[in-house]
C-alpha cells in the first residue's frame, strides 16, 4: 500500500542524514497521500539506511494504524495534529539540525536575511513555545506558529519544516539549515540586516509559481 510514497519518506529521511541534519535514529518524515488521506511516517528507533517499505507506518488522520509491523514515531500524535489543522499541508519532516536548533534553544526567531531563505523557506522561522514531546501542546503551539513559512523552530529542541508535499518539506529542511549557518556566522563578525518585506514575498512568489507549474504539468 502506498508504496511510493513510502519510498518518498525513505528518500528523505536517507538525505537528512546525508545533508547532515540529523544523526543516527533522531528526526522524523512522514507524507500525507491525497487519494486516501493515509499518513505514511518513519518509524522510531531506526536509522534510515536500513529502512524499507516494510518497515513503513500507514496510519489515518486519528492515528490508527491501517498499515505496518514497527511502531510509530514518537511524533506521531503532532504529526497527524499538523495534517488535521492544515489541509494544504502533505509533507512533514522534524529534525534538530544544528544551527537551526542554536536558535531554537536561544529561544529565538530566525529571519531572514537572504533571498535564498525567502525563495525556500519563505519567510521568518518563528519560535514555537516549549511542549514535552508527544504532548497535545506540542501540535497545537507549531499550528499557531504556521504562516506563510514553511519552517518553525520548537523552543529547546529543533525543527518542523513542512510543504505541498514531503520533497518540498526537504527542501525547507536543508535550506533553512543553510541559512541557519550564514546567519549565525555572520552574526559573528557583523550584524545582518533583514530583507525588506517585499523582496521577501517577491523571492517567495518565484517559488510559488514554479510549484504552481509543477503541478499542473
Amino acid at each position: 500500500m502506498l508504496e511510493k510514497l513510502k519510498l518518498e519518506v525513505i528518500d528523505a529521511g536517507k538525505k537528512l542524514k546525508e545533508y547532515k541534519l540529523i544523526t543516527l535514529t533522531g528526526g522524523n518524515v512522514s507524507g500525507r497521500d491525497l487519494e486516501t488521506g493515509y499518513i505514511v511516517m518513519t518509524p522510531s528507533g531506526m536509522e534510515y539506511d536500513t529502512l524499507t517499505p516494510d518497515d513503513i507506518t500507514v496510519t489515518d488522520l486519528d492515528g490508527n494504524i491501517i498499515e505496518g509491523k514497527r511502531k510509530p514515531s514518537s511524533d506521531l500524535k503532532t504529526h497527524l495534529q499538523i495534517y488535521r489543522a492544515k489541509k494544504d499541508i502533505n509533507g512533514i519532516i522534524h529534525t534538530h539540525s544544528t544551527f537551526a536548533s542554536c536558535f531554537a534553544v536561544l529561544k529565538e526567531d530566525i529571519p531572514v536575511i537572504s533571498t535564498t531563505m525567502a525563495n525556500e523557506v519563505g519567510g521568518k522561522v518563528p519560535l514555537s513555545k516549549y511542549a514535552p514531546v508527544g504532548s497535545d501542546e506540542l501540535g497545537e503551539h507549531i499550528i499557531e506558529k504556521i504562516g506563510d513559512q514553511k519552517a518553525v523552530l520548537l523552543e529547546s529542541h529543533g525543527v518542523f519544516t513542512y510543504g505541498e508535499n514531503v520533497s518540498h518539506a526537504l527542501t525547507a529542511a536543508v535550506m533553512l539549515e543553510d541559512s541557519a549557518k550564514v546567519y549565525y556566522l555572520t552574526r559573528t563578525i557583523g550584524k545582518p540586516e533583514e530583507l525588506p518585506e517585499e523582496e521577501i514575498k517577491r523571492a517567495n512568489e518565484l517559488v510559488i509559481a514554479d510549484i504552481e507549474l509543477d503541478f499542473q504539468n
